[in-house]
């Protein structure tokens, strides 16, 4: 069914033909153990004697690492990104017109290198303090920067590290085109004395005889429009596997060096309050208030609401807390909920 997603898109890039999405910047003034993590997919939770704290899946040592926030470009000449299959949790939320960007968290593993990272908002810092992470971005919006000076969150920035920590790569033209390691995310943490040592509190997941019994509205394609063919996303569920594949129009979402796909466990799409309020698009997102969404696992869907709680984005199910498959997990933030449709034929 993502044939007719795709065309959905390709009418309306007929239809937008002649105009631009270009992404405006003009009111922005990139080892704590380097390793590779086995994450133990296929071991239930149970079997094992700890579990990460944002993916619910089972490991042989209890992980302390803190969860590390990073701003990622979305834009066309950003993709393919680096290290995106390797977040816990990403955020995909709007800028300014219909340009995403990710607040990708990783805390179970820790890829070589992330990026291309981009410029903070102030509601990407609200995000990433629902996991009091170590906050990364290159630039800023005016007021994120004065929540970053008044040290809302620990946190590098690429205006004060560019060519140091954050490295540009030369087969991408700036703003595209900023890079960090996670070596040179550790090094930025000591430079600054922040500890990287104290995990994020867990997420509620579900066991695995209850993943394996959900209950939903069959949903095996679904579409989250963005306004702009661009940006829409379009996800699609693998039997097989048991995992969403991620697909900007035509294209899947993979890691720039690996080639390896985003493979997901848990989409979860709520609707926010969205207000542009400056000549330049700048937004405000009412991330406080809760609301509808919808939650997508194991190829079924619910309807659920969603609350704040201590900075994170929570879904519930007639009033009880819904549980996150184990894995990972993806998080679309929509004007309105509308924005996104599904469909569960073959």
């Amino acid at each position: 069914m993502r044939k007719k997603w795709i065309a959905v898109l390709a009418a309306a890039v007929v239809l937008m033909a002649g105009c631009s999405s270009k992404e405006t910047d003009k009111k922005e003034v990139t080892e704590h153990k380097e390793k590779e993590v086995e994450v133990e997919e296929n071991a239930s939770p149970e079997e094992l004697p700890y579990q990460f704290p944002l993916t619910g899946l089972g490991t042989d040592e209890e992980s302390s690492d803190r969860a590390v926030a990073v701003v990622v470009n979305n834009h066309p000449k950003a993709r393919p990104q680096s290290g995106l299959h390797k977040a816990d949790i990403v955020h995909e939320v709007l800028a300014e017109g219909d340009v995403t960007r990710f607040v990708a968290i990783f805390q179970s593993e820790q890829p070589e290198k992330i990026g291309p990272v981009r410029s903070a908002r102030e509601y990407f810092i609200d995000l990433a303090s629902g996991f009091d992470s170590f906050f990364i971005a290159h630039g800023y919006s005016p007021e994120a920067k004065e929540m970053l000076e008044r040290g809302v969150l620990d946190n590098i920035n690429g205006m004060q590290y560019d060519g140091t920590l954050f490295k540009r790569a030369d087969f991408r033209k700036a703003p595209h085109n900023s890079y960090i390691t996670y070596k040179n995310i550790v090094k930025g943490a000591e430079k600054k004395g922040y500890g990287l040592d104290e995990a994020p509190s867990p997420a509620v997941f579900l066991s695995s005889e209850e993943a394996g019994q959900l209950d939903g509205t069959p949903a095996e394609e679904l579409m989250v429009k963005y306004g702009s063919p661009s940006f829409d996303a379009i996800y699609e569920y693998d039997a097989e596997n048991e995992k969403y594949h991620r697909f900007n129009g035509s294209e899947e979402t993979v890691d720039l060096e690996s080639k390896e796909p985003v493979l997901l466990d848990n989409i979860l799409v709520v609707q926010m309050n969205h207000q542009v309020i400056d000549n330049a698009g700048l937004r405000e997102i009412d991330m406080a208030t809760g609301g509808k969404g919808y939650l997508f696992q194991k190829g079924k869907v619910n309807e659920i609401q969603w609350k704040n709680e201590a900075g994170r984005i929570v879904p519930y199910k007639d009033g009880v807390k819904a549980g996150f498959v184990p894995g990972k997990t993806w998080i679309n933030i929509v004007p309105s909920i509308s924005d996104v449709s599904f469909d569960s034929q073959q």
